[in-house]
């Protein structure tokens, strides 16, 4: 191929035989990908999941209709790979602390053994924010969290998320009112409500 193809001509040519020309599809999206995939799933399983994406895209690849952008379709896969990702960690049954660092573990079992409100909001107001997340986001099905983490960190539509997650738009808008409702009911039985507001 010469000049700068778009994504059809390169899905042509690797539908064809051109196995090489799937690299330049992976240098032109790659990155996009890991970002996406870096918003879901630890730092140290980016790698191996976006890497997954790849694959399971050049499998299906056949079955691509440019109904949307080559893009867009990748999104999917990436996204649905990340909740491949959860359900599969889920299934293995890990302890919820085993992503955090042992500073976070730490953290979570003296404050969940702190004798008052007042000790647990010190704690929390000195715990990595990112890794309470990491700890609610645990108290959710793996479909919850993907949910959760898209219409309300990421802020994509209730449409977007439920395109992109395979489910209806009505299952997405439940599903995200019982993840926020059973994360606010956490917070409250451990008192976090505080410390988060401080932090």
């Amino acid at each position: 191929m010469t000049g700068k193809p778009d994504d059809m001509t390169v899905i042509a040519a690797v539908l064809n035989g051109d196995l090489n020309a799937f690299e330049l599809l992976l240098r032109r999206h790659g990155v996009s990908v890991a970002r996406l995939v870096a918003a879901h799933v630890p730092g140290e399983h980016v790698a191996e999941v976006a890497h997954e994406v790849f694959v399971r895209a050049y499998k299906s690849l056949a079955g691509y209709a440019p109904v949307k952008p080559f893009a867009h379709w990748l999104s999917t896969i990436a996204t649905r790979s990340c909740h491949d990702f959860w359900r599969d960690r889920y299934r293995r049954r890990e302890s919820p602390a085993s992503d955090l660092s042992e500073d976070g573990q730490l953290f979570i079992e003296t404050a969940l053994a702190a004798e008052s409100t007042e000790r647990f909001e010190q704690l929390a107001r000195q715990a990595d924010a990112r890794e309470l997340l990491a700890l609610l986001l645990d108290q959710l099905t793996p479909l919850d969290r993907m949910i959760l983490t898209m219409t309300f960190l990421e802020e994509r539509t209730v449409r977007e998320t439920a395109e992109m997650l395979g489910i209806s738009a009505p299952n997405v808008k439940v599903r995200a009112f019982r993840a926020r409702k059973k994360l606010k009911d956490f917070l409250k039985r451990h008192d976090i409500q505080g410390g988060l507001h401080d932090s």
